[in-house]
């Protein structure tokens, strides 16, 4: 019998499996984008052919396909693509020098912005005359980094008809001054309001989005993503990606929920949807649900309101017996539950949700997530591992950034810091954890994540205060939230890990993750991605 030959061997490597029956090893064989062996170089060496292609590691670590199970790809990838990028502009100077220079080389229709910090701007600073001193003759829409709020200038407000008669729609608000005029700033649904009366982004757009994004996600290590807000446009062009083979990354979708109709139209679109457009590299497999907003713009849900001077609450955005009858009926049919919880009251719906489900279908590895999980009441830290539900954390935002000092910890309580991103205590108590990014609101490094994830505190800074150090996470539990875990999470079995018969996606990287100095992870550099077998991103420094 013939002894099949590689397409690809890789020798001379620090390979983390991350399976358990072969922790490490030093060389694996690559055949139709699956690992045909692993094991020592000599072993391996035997499988070269004479058109086998030899990776030359140089003793460098390498670790499964990075994956990120909440990152709004193909959004993100548009808007960072064709707006204004704010990042960083955390005054009014800045932040209107970055439009107006954006606008003088942009003739579009709308001059549009992408990544305001909520940290700096707020409805109490930034209104539709600011805008307008950078752009007073065309429209002008700019979005928060955390895409929960978003300013129009008084051309905007004209252009789709926003005036003091406007009702707010369900699920959000028009920001209005002491008169009745709307301001300019729009808060949760209140943005789907105005992207459904701002001109149309055609498909073609959206895939040249999702191409930069993609080739982004490489260049950090990422081989599997989910986006967790998709609807039938992001599924068509996904799958359209899928067909002609121009996507390169394994994508998971979580169709959106909508709170204002019934559990049999949420379903029957979902269905179809799951239906029409999953295959290949592209499945809807989830079904997602905004429980609440953000503490920024004070709609997070929180037990007993807000602890601040302004007090005050935030509605839960779903009827809690509605939720729980949604929970129940897309469990029966086997999609996954994606809830985004920021506030402790809209975690514990989250919870009830999925323990609703658990008690009418009973138990299958469904592993829901609840996604952000941000401020957690002690009481319901353990109901994580009790009812299998995962804990699907950005521990990038977990340190002493504005955000968090100056705005989650007084809405939550001084007395109560430490129930927020209590990462280490859901660990702990035996939760299923991934980590994830919400890119474009951060940052999509995985390193740096990862190592925010063990800190608490700003990437590279060893003097900056961690922010409640006891909910620090280990390496192996940072590794395994981007691997294994995030593998499971996303219903991908044959990934996150290297082992025969596994996916052929890994990375070889600059350092050693697992020995390297805690505060040089978030440096460490991709040298190579390989997905499927196939080469997708190589470093100039890379030479193997």
């Amino acid at each position: 019998m013939t002894k099949a030959m590689a397409d690809t061997i890789l020798v001379n490597g620090d390979i983390v499996t991350m399976d358990p029956l072969l922790p490490r090893a030093t060389a694996l064989a690559v055949r139709d984008g699956k690992i045909l062996a692993i094991g020592g170089d000599d072993d391996i060496t035997d499988l070269k052919g004479p058109l086998t292609q030899v990776i030359n590691a140089g003793g460098r670590m390498v670790l499964p396909g990075m994956q990120d199970t909440h990152i709004h790809l193909q959004d993100s990838g548009y808007q960072y693509s064709a707006m204004a990028d704010l990042t960083g502009a955390v005054t009014h100077d800045a932040l209107l020098d970055r439009l107006s220079d954006f606008a003088a080389g942009h003739d579009g229709e709308w001059v549009l912005g992408v990544a305001y910090d909520t940290g700096a701007f707020s409805e109490a600073n930034l209104s539709r005359a600011d805008l307008d001193r950078a752009v007073p003759d065309r429209p002008c829409h700019i979005l928060s980094a955390d895409l929960h709020s978003s300013c129009l200038n008084t051309a905007g407000c004209t252009a789709l008809g926003l005036t003091r008669d406007t009702p707010d729609p369900d699920n959000g608000l028009f920001a209005r001054d002491a008169t009745g005029e709307p301001t300019g700033m729009l808060h949760e649904s209140a943005m789907d309001w105005a992207h459904n009366r701002m001109p149309p982004v055609t498909d073609d757009d959206y895939v040249n989005g999702i191409a930069e994004a993609q080739a982004l996600c490489h260049r950090n290590g990422l081989t599997g993503v989910i986006d967790p807000r998709v609807t039938e446009r992001h599924a068509r062009v996904y799958q359209r990606m899928a067909a002609d083979g121009s996507l390169r990354l394994r994508v998971g979708g979580a169709g959106l929920v909508l709170p204002e109709l019934s559990v049999e139209d949420n379903v029957a679109g979902l269905v179809s949807m799951r239906e029409t457009y999953s295959g290949g590299l592209f499945h809807l497999h989830s079904a997602k649900f905004f429980l609440d907003g953000v503490f920024e713009n004070r709609t997070a849900a929180m037990i007993d309101g807000y602890q601040d001077a302004a007090g005050g609450n935030y509605p839960l955005m779903f009827d809690p017996d509605h939720l729980n009858a949604l929970c129940v009926a897309f469990d029966a049919l086997r999609f996954q539950i994606h809830m985004h919880v920021i506030g402790d009251y809209a975690a514990r719906a989250g919870l009830d949700g999925v323990e609703a489900a658990l008690r009418a279908n009973g138990a299958w590895p469904s592993l829901h997530q609840l996604t952000h999980v941000e401020c957690v009441h002690p009481a319901d830290i353990g109901r994580f591992a009790e009812l299998g539900a995962v804990a699907n954390m950005q521990c990038l935002w977990a340190r002493n950034a504005p955000t968090v000092t100056k705005v989650a910890v007084p809405m939550t309580g001084a007395d109560r810091s430490a129930d927020i991103y209590p990462f280490g205590a859901l660990i702990d108590a035996g939760a299923t954890t991934t980590l994830s990014s919400d890119w474009g609101v951060s940052s999509l490094n995985p390193f740096e994540i990862m190592e925010v994830a063990m800190t608490r505190q700003k990437v590279g800074q060893p003097d900056d205060p961690p922010f409640h150090p006891e909910h620090r996470l280990t390496r192996e539990d940072a590794l395994k939230g981007y691997t294994v875990n995030a593998a499971a999470a996303a219903w991908r079995p044959e990934t996150g890990r290297l082992s025969r018969h596994t996916a052929a996606d890994l990375i070889v990287i600059d350092r050693d993750i697992l020995t390297c100095d805690t505060y040089e992870i978030g440096a460490t550099e991709v040298l190579l991605t390989l997905f499927a077998g196939t080469e997708v991103h190589r470093s100039e420094r890379f030479n193997g």
